[in-house]
């Protein structure tokens, strides 16, 4: 079953690639046979949901490729990977609607048609679900590191200005500096317990000493995909120059892939010195959250306002992460996912909706939406309200847990962390009243409201996020069999 996710986006760019990208005929054809592909894989991961089993600890669905003598892929999910898979294919097919109508228009740029575009995200999902699935820490790092390579193409091609150039090399230079610290770390690994499966590693005796430079290494490479400050300058210019279909998937899954990281390689395999280095985390992290969360308040362009507060966020998935109680990392967890949620709304609210019909992002050049878009200014201040962790999201549970755990190791981090939820809603609320009420724009002629893709959209990041908030346990009742596994199985 996971071997189908990681085949089913592959022969979906094989079914594309023979089409001519040169009549609108072509362009639907393709532009369905993408999101077709996308909703088939969304379906195979819920029906691999329903078949999982959380009673146990041991990985699920595991397949082993050994055809190939210079290829060994062995793949398997537990409690907590799964839920990182469903949400990579289900983002997938609202990055390919959210970009519907934009790239229907050829070419975005020269030489950057509509069939490579639709291309690189099918590609991009294969790239992500294999992070998530792999149970050998080289295969993780190659695919880890494969990522950039379609996301690197998508915001130099069809990012938003000449600016798109620099952001795509920083991401790049970025992710590869701290990662070519993480191939050293699993050199030495490889060296000293002679394998890189994860379940080998877990079960070797590895020095403190060692530990600690191997810890350091990993979480370089980490921090910078977090990202944390002062490691987050290649986010806000990605976020910023990155079509609507980059920037969701962006803040929807990239960012998933440390929080991943953390809880598969640093607590599970170096459990000593996540514990040695945990304080250090804690005060990083803290000022991760109230730098980010002070700088949101200044920014004058609506996806620097968003890219902002997912450094905050995930600055709090970092504090429940390490907190080294159950109950905080199961908290980070959900509050990764509810991140996947609630970030790719607000940008489709305002990297999509309002810049598809004003062709600004600047914050004051938007004023008294609310008279002409009643619908749209509703979702906006829903999801502005989930982002700040109101009860009965799945942000509250996720964060209320965090906190929680966070605070039975250290009550002064968790109360600066909890600063955080306050910060929120100051940058979020100020953030909402400026662009939905006052006196209407006199730069905007009337605006209409969303139409039945947006809406779509909209609804669909609406409802998981409401229903899994109510009822955490979906996720709860997998979590309570994995996590305890990362920190008790030696």
């Amino acid at each position: 079953m996971i071997a189908s996710l990681l085949i089913i986006p592959l022969i979906g760019c094989l079914l594309l690639l023979p089409i001519e990208d040169n009549s609108t005929i072509a362009r639907n054809k393709m532009k369905k046979i993408a999101l077709s592909i996308s909703l088939l894989n969304l379906m195979v991961s819920i029906f691999m949901w329903i078949e999982f089993d959380a009673n146990t600890t041991e990985y699920q669905f595991v397949y082993e490729f050994k055809q190939l003598s210079f290829c060994h892929l062995n793949v398997g999910i537990d409690g907590t990977s799964l839920y990182f898979v469903l949400l990579t294919t289900f983002i997938t097919p609202l990055c390919l609607l959210s970009n519907w109508e934009d790239i229907s228009l050829p070419p975005l740029r020269e030489g950057g048609k509509m069939k490579y575009f639709l291309i690189s995200f099918l590609i991009l999902e294969t790239l992500q679900i294999a992070v998530f699935v792999v149970l050998d820490l080289l295969l993780f790092y190659i695919f880890f590191e494969s990522v950039l390579i379609p996301l690197f193409i998508i915001i130099l091609t069809w990012g938003a200005s000449f600016s798109r150039i620099r952001a795509a090399y920083l991401l790049f230079l970025y992710t590869l500096f701290g990662s070519l610290f993480m191939l050293l770390a699993i050199m030495a690994i490889l060296y000293f317990v002679g394998s890189t499966d994860f379940q080998l590693i877990s079960l070797s005796e590895i020095s403190l000493e060692s530990q600690k430079w191997l810890w350091l290494a990993f979480f370089l490479a980490f921090a910078i995909k977090t990202p944390i400050w002062p490691l987050n300058t290649w986010l806000i210019k990605a976020h910023v120059e990155a079509p609507l279909a980059g920037s969701i998937i962006l803040a929807g899954t990239i960012l998933k892939l440390a929080t991943y990281g953390y809880l598969r390689v640093l607590i599970s395999i170096l459990p000593d010195a996540t514990n040695y280095f945990m304080p250090l985390v804690q005060a990083i992290s803290v000022l991760s959250l109230i730098y980010a969360s002070l700088a949101t308040i200044r920014q004058n362009d609506t996806k620097a306002v968003i890219a902002y507060s997912s450094v905050a966020h995930m600055a709090v998935v970092m504090l429940g992460l390490f907190s080294n109680t159950i109950q905080g990392i199961e908290g980070a967890v959900l509050l990764s996912l509810a991140h996947g949620f609630v970030s790719p709304a607000l940008f489709v609210c305002c990297g999509g909706i309002i810049y598809n019909r004003t062709h600004s992002r600047v914050i004051v050049y938007h004023r008294g939406l609310a008279y002409y878009m009643p619908v749209f200014t509703l979702f906006f201040l829903i999801f502005t309200l989930f982002n700040t962790g109101i009860p009965l999201s799945l942000n509250f549970a996720g964060e209320i847990m965090s906190l929680m755990g966070t605070w039975f190791r250290s009550p002064l981090v968790a109360a600066l962390g909890a600063t955080g939820i306050v910060l929120s809603a100051c940058y979020s609320i100020f953030f909402y009243n400026r662009i939905s009420y006052g006196s209407y724009s006199p730069y905007l002629s009337p605006l209409k409201d969303i139409d039945r893709r947006e809406f779509i959209l909209l609804i669909s990041l609406l409802i998981p996020t409401l229903i899994l908030g109510i009822f955490p346990n979906f996720i709860l009742t997998s979590l309570h069999s994995s996590v305890p596994y990362f920190l008790y199985s030696l």
